[in-house]
C-alpha cells in the first residue's frame, strides 16, 4: 500500500501580537510537493501564519513540525527562521547597489563560478528578467524587484517556500505567464509551497489545496474546486469574485454571475441598473427584491429595462 507522509503539521496553534488574538487554534497538515493557498480578507491572519511557519515569532500555544522537526521561534534561535525554508515577504529586501544577477546569486557559492552563473541564468529565465541581469536593483520598478526577490528565494532550492502576495506588484500582462512558469518549476522540483494571496487566479489555477481564513480562524480547508463550486458561506464564495445571495422557495442559495442567464420566462425578475464591459462579456448590475444582483450577458442591456433570469 502506498503511503503519503505528512511533512508539515500545525497542531492547534494560537498567536497574538498584543491582547487581541491574531490566530486562534489553527490546525492543518500538508504533504511534500503540494501547493497550498491561504485566502481571506485583509487582516485575517494570512501573513502572520506564514511568519509563524517560518519561525519568526514564538507561538502562544500549539506546535509546528516540518518532517518531524519542530519549528521554533526567536526564543530558541539567535537568528529566526528555518534553514530548509525560504520566506518571501511583501518587502523585497534587495541590495540596491548591486546588479540583478548579483542579488539572485547572493547566497550561492563562488567555488564553481560556471555552475553559479548557470543557476542565476536559469532563475532569471523563470522570472523573465534575463535582459536586466546587469542592471542595478535600485533602477528596477516594484514589479521587477518582486520578480528578482522570487528568483533569489529559489536560488538554494528550499524544501518549503512561503510566499506572501508574490505577484501583487507585477503587471497583469506578465503575471499569467510568470505564474505558469513559477508553479510548474515548483511542482517539478517537488518544493512544498504555501502562498498567502487575495488573487483567486493563484488559488483556482495552481493550488492543490486552499485554506480559508477569517478573523484569525480557519474556516475551511479543501480543494480550490470544491471551495468554489460548493461554498459553505457567502464569505467563502466572495473570495472568488462577485456572488449573489438569492432566496428561492424559502431557501437561500449562492450564485456567481455566470450562473444566471437571461430568459423571459426566468423565475428571477430584475431591473437593469448598469452594464460593465469585461472583455468577453458584460457584467450586468440589476436590482432584485430591493437587493443588488449581478449576472453576465453577451451584450450591454438598457438601463431600467425589466429582465427575466434563470439559473443554469
Amino acid at each position: 500500500m502506498y503511503f503519503i507522509k505528512v511533512m508539515l503539521q500545525l497542531q492547534n496553534i494560537s498567536f497574538s501580537y498584543l491582547d487581541q488574538p491574531t490566530l486562534k487554534n489553527v490546525d492543518f497538515s500538508l504533504t511534500k510537493g503540494k501547493t497550498l493557498a491561504i485566502i481571506g480578507e485583509s487582516g485575517c491572519g494570512k501573513s502572520t501564519l506564514l511568519k509563524l511557519i517560518y519561525g519568526l515569532h514564538d507561538l502562544n500555544s500549539g506546535q509546528i513540525y516540518w518532517n518531524d522537526t519542530e519549528v521554533l521561534g526567536p526564543k530558541y534561535h539567535l537568528i529566526p527562521g528555518m534553514d530548509y525554508m525560504k520566506y518571501l515577504a511583501q518587502d523585497f529586501d534587495l541590495m540596491p547597489f548591486i546588479t540583478v544577477a548579483e542579488n539572485v546569486g547572493k547566497y550561492l557559492s563562488n567555488i564553481y563560478k560556471d555552475k553559479k552563473n548557470q543557476r542565476i541564468a536559469e532563475l532569471l529565465d523563470i522570472v523573465e528578467m534575463s535582459e536586466l541581469a546587469h542592471v542595478k536593483a535600485k533602477y528596477l520598478s516594484g514589479g521587477q524587484m518582486q520578480r528578482i526577490a522570487l528568483a533569489r528565494v529559489l536560488a538554494l532550492e528550499p524544501e518549503v517556500l512561503l510566499l506572501d502576495e508574490p505577484f501583487s506588484h507585477i503587471d497583469n500582462f506578465r503575471k499569467n505567464s510568470l505564474r505558469r512558469k513559477l508553479f510548474a518549476y515548483l511542482k517539478e522540483k517537488q518544493i512544498t509551497t504555501i502562498v498567502a494571496t487575495h488573487d483567486s487566479s493563484d488559488v483556482l489555477s495552481f493550488a492543490d489545496e486552499a485554506l480559508v481564513m477569517q478573523n484569525g480562524t480557519l474556516l475551511a480547508q479543501d480543494t480550490p474546486q470544491n471551495l468554489y463550486q460548493n461554498p459553505k458561506s457567502h464569505y467563502i464564495a466572495s473570495l472568488f469574485g462577485d456572488v449573489n445571495t438569492v432566496t428561492l422557495d424559502g431557501k437561500e442559495i449562492l450564485l456567481y454571475p455566470h450562473q444566471l442567464v437571461v430568459d423571459k420566462k426566468g423565475a428571477l425578475q430584475v431591473v437593469v441598473l448598469n452594464s460593465f464591459f469585461k472583455g468577453a462579456v458584460y457584467l450586468i448590475e440589476a436590482t432584485y427584491n430591493d437587493h443588488l444582483l449581478y449576472f453576465e450577458n453577451d451584450t450591454a442591456l438598457e438601463k431600467g429595462s425589466a429582465i427575466g433570469l434563470r439559473i443554469q
